[in-house]
């Protein structure tokens, strides 16, 4: 039980803080008409984080981060990544159609987007590295999977909440102008995380 629930506490406090990756999943549930259009997104992120988890408990992917070279190719191509992401959120922001709905992304584009913010992100592989993978390292046999399952349930659950929150928001925001204003917003916001790892990629040198 003391898994369970160290799990739940600890997935819910690195899950919180606005990233990358609960922009998007909110940004999704806000642009489409149902629900339902915005499940690619929560599914894949879902997914992502459950790989990234499951990878940090097993220890896997504290081997592949010894290798330096491997860890600067991801601050590379996430600050890539990221500077795309923010330039076709911010477009997507004066896309409109004819009844003033924001634009969504399809299908095939937000498990593109939702995988890339999530397994280019050198900080969130990180965070799940150094938290769950180290915190899980008290835990061991049925405990320890148990920890990683609380920490893998609360991402989904979080998932669908953030893009039931959008939608809501998307009611809300009648023809259009709410919905431009909030994909500006998350523009913004994943510029912000490109400039400050093209900062970190600048430290390297």
């Amino acid at each position: 039980m003391e898994a369970l629930v160290h799990g739940i506490v600890l997935a819910f406090g690195l899950i919180l803080p606005l990233g990358v990756q609960n922009v998007f999943v909110f940004n999704q549930g806000a642009a489409h008409r149902k629900f339902s259009g915005a499940v690619p997104a929560v599914v894949t992120a879902g997914i992502c984080d459950t790989l990234l988890i499951t990878m940090a408990v097993a220890g896997v992917s504290v081997i592949v981060f010894n290798f330096e070279w491997i860890r600067n190719l991801l601050f590379i191509v996430g600050f890539l990544f990221l500077a795309y992401m923010g330039w076709s959120i911010w477009k997507s922001a004066g896309d409109t159609v004819r009844d003033g709905q924001q634009a969504s992304f399809s299908a095939r584009r937000q498990v593109m987007f939702a995988a890339s913010v999530s397994l280019l992100n050198p900080h969130a592989i990180m965070d799940t590295i150094g938290v769950i993978g180290t915190a899980s390292l008290v835990y061991a046999g049925s405990d320890k999977w148990l920890f990683a399952l609380a920490c893998v349930g609360v991402s989904w659950i979080w998932f669908f909440g953030l893009a039931v929150a959008g939608r809501r928001i998307g009611q809300i925001g009648g023809k259009g102008p709410l919905l431009k204003l909030l994909n500006q917003a998350s523009a913004l916001i994943v510029w912000g995380m490109a400039l400050y790892m093209g900062y970190q990629i600048l430290s390297l040198f």
